[in-house]
């Protein structure tokens, strides 16, 4: 099972992905495909089956990029309220990765 500290890490880099898509996309085929890109698509393919507010709030901070503060004040929510929510998805990751 992943830790905590990895699936953060993880989210940390599909964020900084998300945030730098073109820049990835344009130089696959001559540099060659980041491992950040099977991240991308284990976790993506992990989130689908998520409650929806888990799901909500994973496209809201990791591919949308929005800060914590910024995207509860989109979404009107307390930014206690994301913090904890996003624990929560953590935690989800968590149980259902297992480590390659």
């Amino acid at each position: 099972m992943y830790s905590l500290e990895q699936i953060r890490e993880d989210l940390r880099d599909i964020r900084y992905y998300y945030a730098h898509k073109d820049v990835f996309d344009k130089n696959e085929v001559s540099v060659g495909v980041n491992v950040v890109k099977r991240k991308v698509e284990k976790y993506n393919a992990v989130i689908i089956f998520a409650p929806p507010r888990f799901y909500d709030l994973y496209v809201g901070l990791y591919v949308d990029g929005y800060a914590p503060s910024a995207y509860a004040m989109k979404c009107g929510y307390a930014t206690n309220y994301i913090y904890k929510v996003n624990n929560e998805l953590q935690s989800f990751f968590q149980k259902i990765l297992k480590e390659d």
